[in-house]
């Protein structure tokens, strides 16, 4: 009898150990709650900073908790469960006043006031393309774009077949649905081309932005659930994946050794990193002004012919490469918080759902991702990178990028996801607003 009541103290004891030393992110459980009820206290006192301060808090705190459930429920967690939770809860919280409205506030501000986004991708983008292998760097810049322009064909026929099977005909199908997941996000595409669609057609841009909408929000989460597919069967047959690596070339083993060896963290190296990365934002930014070219596509290829030409020292481009891997480790789920609170209206996504839209939606998604994977495997390309690429140009921007790649775990292919996304969805825009006009 003492004996099974020890048994029982012990198991007791060792459930008791565990729940305290169960970790959310890296914070122990009892710390986790407890920070947690001060955000929540200063949230409901008004207290709580709308600011950077307050904004950090709130999506930090979010993000650790909803990536954790999303990377441990079963199925969610194979179909990019960290990114879908991250997005949608908090956009659905929004909706249904679940969530408070000085956190809202103090998002907002972060996201907004502060930009953090941009500085998110910036980092991301510079980082990335300044720690790559300069040789799978061209190579992925030059092979991108054949599976692109394909993958964008095929996913016209393919949502446009799938749709004359719902009874939309191929005019509502392309304009209304295909054209809006394919144009590049939310600011960069659905607004200009909702105008473009509201100069053409003499209506009013409101009318056509809440038409656009749902498709492009649905597209990409189709697109981040195929990359968690993706993800998967990555893991079943390695063959099929470079772990992040765009291009095979002949000395593919001697390059992922050196992806994988990790140089010791300077701190001051990281800073000059964040520096530069700024600054190739600012650049963007300041010549778009001039030639009007995006300014994330300027970022892009400044820092491609800089890595190319060698313009940088190389323990700038380390420290740089270092930032973005911190920034991508620590800041993802928390970033993805403040997108479903600002970016993901919850009401926009349900409003004009139907089985023959989301068909449409799935068919052109999946029809453009499937090219990319084996127009990739014929151009000497990792399929798995090739389609998750492909499947970037129906992301929503930035925001659908990062969704995108952290469903995968391949935030390696941000550079390229993003001239995917931009010159992409900035082509599918002029070419939609011409061909309206022509059938007008």
């Amino acid at each position: 009898m003492l004996e099974v009541n020890v048994n029982k103290s012990n198991a007791k004891i060792s459930l008791f150990s565990k729940i305290i030393n169960f970790r959310i992110g890296e914070i122990p459980i009892p710390l986790f709650i407890v920070i947690a009820a001060i955000i929540y206290l200063a949230c409901i006192n008004k207290v709580l900073p709308v600011d950077m301060i307050g904004g950090f808090a709130v999506i930090i705190i979010m993000g650790l908790l909803l990536g954790q459930i999303g990377s441990s429920v079963p199925i969610l967690k194979n179909i990019g469960g960290p990114a879908i939770c991250t997005i949608f809860i908090p956009s659905a919280m929004v909706y249904y006043k679940l969530l408070n409205p000085t956190a809202i506030k103090a998002i907002t501000a972060l996201m907004k006031t502060s930009n953090f986004l941009y500085l998110y991708i910036s980092v991301l983008v510079v980082g990335s393309i300044l720690g790559m292998n300069r040789k799978v760097m061209i190579k992925g810049f030059v092979r991108m774009f054949v599976p692109l322009i394909i993958g964008t064909i095929c996913a016209v026929l393919g949502g446009m077949i799938v749709g004359l099977l719902f009874g939309y005909t191929p005019y509502k199908s392309f304009f209304y649905v295909i054209a809006p997941i394919i144009s590049g996000g939310i600011g960069e595409g659905i607004l200009p081309l909702s105008m473009g669609y509201s100069q053409v057609l003499t209506t009013s841009q409101d009318a056509f932005i809440a038409q656009l909408v749902p498709a492009a929000m649905i597209g990409n989460v189709i697109a981040i659930i195929i990359s968690g597919i993706l993800m998967r069967i990555a893991k079943k047959k390695p063959e099929l994946t470079g772990n992040g690596v765009l291009v095979k070339t002949g000395d593919d083993q001697e390059m992922l050794k050196a992806k994988i060896e990790e140089k010791p963290i300077d701190f001051q190296l990281m800073g000059a990193g964040f520096l530069v990365a700024c600054t190739f934002f600012i650049f963007g930014t300041f010549l778009s002004k001039f030639i009007g070219i995006p300014g994330a596509i300027i970022m892009i290829f400044s820092a491609a012919i800089a890595k190319y030409f060698k313009l940088l020292p190389k323990h700038i481009e380390l420290g740089a490469s270092q930032v973005y891997k911190q920034v991508s480790k620590t800041l993802t789920w928390p970033l993805l918080i403040g997108v479903g609170v600002v970016y993901t209206p919850w009401s926009s996504l349900i409003a004009t759902v139907t089985v023959g839209y989301v068909a449409i939606c799935i068919a052109a998604v999946a029809s453009m991702v499937t090219s990319g994977f084996y127009i990739g495997k014929l151009m000497n390309m990792y399929p798995i990178e090739s389609a998750l690429v492909t499947s970037c140009h129906s992301g929503l921007g930035g925001t659908g990028d990062v969704a995108i790649l952290s469903g995968a775990n391949r935030m390696e292919l941000m550079p390229f996801s993003q001239v995917s996304t931009r010159l992409g969805g900035a082509a599918t825009v002029v070419l939609a607003v011409i061909l309206l006009k022509l059938f007008v």
